[in-house]
């Protein structure tokens, strides 16, 4: 049967109708269910956003009123008892002259709506409880010291006792005839050196850490100085309170800190990556973590200053005096650049992770498993970290503070070096140290960290990549 030229063409466009009809109604389905899934995927991320935001400020209330009612109880202490100052705030020393202590020497303690003074006893201690956490200035009666008898150091008859923090503070006056010697310019110049050299060798260890992580995911981890604090925190639990050989203990630390590495990866950045969280997102994300884990560290461990060091063995060369744990720490340091360096260079995964540092789309398509390589390199920066954190804790012993105090070192080692290289990291560390330690020649102490600061800033004026990076296109 024949139709008409009108009748095909009616039907015709209503078949058209109806498919177009269909068309709009699956596309519209399909465009629903994508809306209600990104939708819900922002519901998520909203979630475990307030949630870390709750817990933050919980924890930040929770610090806060802790020292408040430290304090209280303390007050409740000294009223009901007497010589019991166990959980008290406390400022004393020991006055000794030729390593014996002196007697019946007076030394004057101020502070807030505080002032008194305390005697030193047959064996040359003395004591005062203060009433808050705060900074005190101890002064020495001169008159008070037996004849023929001064400070070693006269110019320094006031210090600072400070109990902001810990406890119990210690406040020494040597006496005895003054031993200060004046060292010649050159002798300062080497000690300054070493000490610079000393100091960028552990800040290296840790910023290639810094470097591999942002090169890999452009994630700058501002929780890095936390990863620092936990190697150091962890030797020390592990070399004095459980009292392993420091050698097992230091095994030990580092396989803690990888694994810690690679849980922060499992738990927070890969959730976020795969959510596709931008990296400003990310950044802010990683100083909440790092408040977050400062409390924990510090309720944990507490606030006083872990003495992780124990007995050293001097050492001198020249103008230089250090320890035998020094030179170790310097030797073990070198050695661990050197076999990152290899790493990085003769390796299998070495060299997909820079492939992956470079373009990370590229290495994808290569058949490289980027995510594989993102948590390899994670382990490796926590590894590094935590080892860096043992070296600092036992020359400059450890806090819950150790990592967040030379944080911003590492990103001006990384950011001078070069950001995403690791040979810039060192480098840039290398030059943040012997800047820190020489500016002192010139400078107060107190500025020597603003000097290096200050390096970078120039340096970055007339390259902006950083020493070993690279140009890139921007837009």
């Amino acid at each position: 049967m024949f139709l008409s030229g009108k009748t095909w063409f009616s039907a015709n466009v209503n078949l058209v109708k109806f498919h177009f009809r269909y068309a709009t109604k699956q596309s519209v389905a399909v465009l629903t269910e994508r809306f209600s899934l990104n939708q819900l995927a922002m519901l998520r991320v909203k979630r475990i956003g307030l949630f870390f935001a709750t817990l933050i400020v919980f924890l930040t209330a929770f610090a806060g009123s802790a020292p408040a009612s430290a304090q209280s109880l303390n007050s409740g202490v000294s009223i009901h008892t007497e010589d019991k100052n166990e959980s008290q705030l406390i400022v004393g020393g020991t006055v000794k002259n030729d390593g014996k202590g002196v007697a019946d020497i007076k030394l004057r303690v101020t502070g807030p709506n505080f002032d008194e003074v305390a005697t030193t006893d047959e064996n040359g201690k003395w004591e005062l409880v203060v009433p808050t956490r705060a900074k005190y200035e101890v002064a020495i009666d001169l008159k008070s010291l037996p004849e023929g008898v001064g400070l070693r150091d006269p110019e320094n008859a006031v210090r600072v006792a400070d109990v902001t923090v810990t406890d119990k503070a210690a406040v020494l006056f040597p006496l005895g005839k003054g031993n200060r010697v004046i060292q010649s310019f050159s002798d300062q110049l080497v000690i300054r050196l070493f000490a610079g050299l000393n100091l960028g060798l552990l800040l290296a260890v840790s910023a290639i850490g810094i470097s591999l992580i942002f090169g890999t995911t452009g994630l700058n981890n501002f929780a890095h100085g936390e990863m620092v604090t936990f190697g150091a925190l962890t030797g020390w639990l592990l070399a004095v309170v459980f009292q392993f050989p420091l050698v097992l203990a230091g095994l030990l630390t580092v396989l803690a800190s990888a694994a810690f590495g690679y849980a922060q990866d499992a738990a927070v950045w890969k959730p976020l990556r795969k959510r596709r969280v931008g990296l400003n997102q990310m950044m802010i994300v990683s100083i909440g973590f790092a408040i977050l884990l400062r409390y924990v560290l510090l309720m944990f461990f507490g606030g006083d200053t872990k003495v992780l060091s124990g007995e050293y063995e001097a050492v001198k060369f020249g103008p230089v005096n250090t320890t035998v744990t020094s030179i170790w720490s310097m030797a073990l340091a070198v050695i661990t650049l050197a076999a990152v360096a290899l790493f990085l260079t003769r390796t299998r995964i070495g060299k997909a992770t820079r492939a992956v540092s470079d373009n990370s789309s590229l290495a994808a398509a290569s058949g490289i498993d980027v995510e594989q390589i993102i948590r390899i390199v994670w382990v490796v920066a926590g590894a590094l970290t935590g080892l860096s954190g043992l070296f600092y804790g036992l020359q400059f012993q450890a806090t819950f503070q150790t990592g967040s105090q030379i944080l911003l070192l590492l990103f001006a080692a990384v950011t001078l070096g070069g950001l995403g290289t690791a040979l810039g990291a060192t480098v840039g560390a290398l030059i943040i140290g012997f800047v820190v330690e020489l500016s002192s020649l010139v400078l107060p102490v107190d500025l020597k960290y603003a000097a290096a600061l200050v390096i970078l800033i120039l340096v970055l004026l007339v390259r902006p990549q950083g020493v070993l990076g690279k140009k890139q296109r921007i837009g």
